[in-house]
């Protein structure tokens, strides 16, 4: 395979976007697995996919890293079309799959020569920049080891430092911090957050963790093949009108007709609970315990969250929405 060097590094003004697309759609067989996806993502931002399991994550992940084919639909990566020009797309992204993509058995510096090669990388430049790659994700003092010795934030370093090996403009990550800790997942984020500035790489991920996608530049949220919101954590959390109130009560519907009738309020039945957006939310608590104490099981208020923006554009709870799907 030809390395980058032979293929020229084509740069582009900041105002060309890393990624467009327009109305792409997907099948497996007969079931719908993304209708009509559009977007763009501009370059050196940091973009996530946030959704739950059986959203659609996956299925975009898979054609933009050219893993499947386009079925309908067209899409632009760093300005070259992903149909016509995917060897040449392939070399200017780098790949973290949701799955090591690693080699257990080799070590730490024999899987970066691997990849090298692929690339079309050998001698001092592939000496010098793995060299660089190790150190700067911080496992030099590891480069000896197996990978299958090493922890599981310590591997993603790995997958990392080889995904971008190669100076690709793009990185794209599914699900990356899948199966690590709380400790090695925040580690891991502090360090995706420090590419853009380390390598001038536009990232891209997929996830369903909402820590993971609060830190992102922008979201774009998934639901059953759709993309049912698109802006940064504020913009979305926007959305909901005001504080989110949540009651539990043993008789929902009863209690949301009471609600209604004694407030004039717009409630919701998400998963058993009764659920309200209201600006000064604490107030309309006082209120409700007032006049409905009996009927309530516990009552609770608070700040918009990014699963409180997915309840109010589909009607369903983030993880309510994952188990069925």
């Amino acid at each position: 395979m030809a390395g980058p060097a032979q293929v020229p590094r084509q740069r582009f003004a900041p105002s060309v976007p890393a990624i467009e697309a327009d109305a792409i759609g997907f099948n497996y067989g007969e079931r719908r697995a993304l209708f009509e996806v559009s977007f763009e993502i501009a370059r050196g931002e940091i973009f996530g996919f946030l959704g739950p399991n059986g959203g659609g994550k996956t299925t975009l992940f898979r054609l933009l890293s050219t893993l499947v084919a386009m079925q309908s639909g067209r899409a632009r990566v760093l300005g070259l079309d992903l149909a016509d020009a995917t060897r040449d797309v392939r070399r200017r992204m780098g790949v973290v799959f949701q799955h090591p993509s690693v080699d257990g058995k080799l070590s730490v510096l024999e899987n970066l020569q691997h990849h090298g090669h692929l690339y079309g990388m050998s001698g001092k430049e592939l000496s010098a920049r793995a060299a660089t790659m190790l150190e700067q994700f911080g496992i030099a003092n590891r480069s000896g080891d197996r990978v299958e010795t090493l922890s599981g934030g310590l591997r993603r370093r790995v997958e990392l430092a080889k995904a971008l090996l190669h100076r690709p403009e793009l990185l794209l990550l599914d699900e990356p911090s899948t199966g690590l800790d709380p400790v090695a997942r925040r580690e891991f984020l502090g360090i995706v957050g420090d590419l853009r500035t380390r390598e001038g790489v536009t990232v891209v991920l997929t996830t369903h963790y909402m820590e993971e996608a609060e830190r992102c530049d922008r979201i774009g949220l998934l639901h059953q093949g759709k993309l049912v919101a698109i802006g940064s954590p504020s913009e979305l959390k926007s959305q909901v009108g005001g504080d989110v109130i949540v009651i539990h009560t043993g008789a929902p519907d009863l209690l949301q007709r009471k609600v209604a009738e004694r407030f004039k309020v717009k409630t919701m039945i998400v998963d058993g609970t009764i659920r309200i957006e209201r600006s000064r939310g604490h107030e309309l608590v006082r209120d409700l315990v007032e006049a409905f104490g009996s009927d309530i099981d516990s009552i609770s208020f608070g700040k918009p969250t990014l699963e409180d923006v997915f309840v109010h554009l589909t009607g369903e709870k983030f993880f309510a929405s994952e188990a069925r799907a």
